[in-house]
């Protein structure tokens, strides 16, 4: 879930912390895009959590080798704003 610089909308970046901050049981504030996973206190258990409600959030498939990758919550809103333009892009193809 890294490589070329990608836009993150801020609605994304929201959704991305709340369900962050849900799943970890943290207050909102306690969240940012800069915040690492180590930071917030997660382990690799939690990591699957969260990418578990990321993907019913979002309707996405992270893929399991991406997800390993991604140590930050930037990281993650990156990985998920891409394949959410990737679903977007083959919805309209398949129209």
């Amino acid at each position: 879930m890294s490589g070329e610089l990608i836009e993150l909308p801020g609605e994304l970046i929201e959704r991305v912390i709340s369900v962050i901050a849900e799943t970890q049981r943290l207050g909102k504030e306690k969240v940012s895009l800069d915040s690492s996973f180590e930071e917030l206190g997660m382990d690799s258990m939690d990591g699957v959590n969260v990418l578990f409600a990321l993907e019913n959030e979002f309707d996405i498939n992270i893929p399991d080798e991406e997800a390993r990758a991604v140590r930050t919550v930037r990281g993650m809103a990156e990985g998920v704003a891409k394949l959410v333009a990737a679903k977007a892009r083959s919805a309209a193809t398949a129209e």
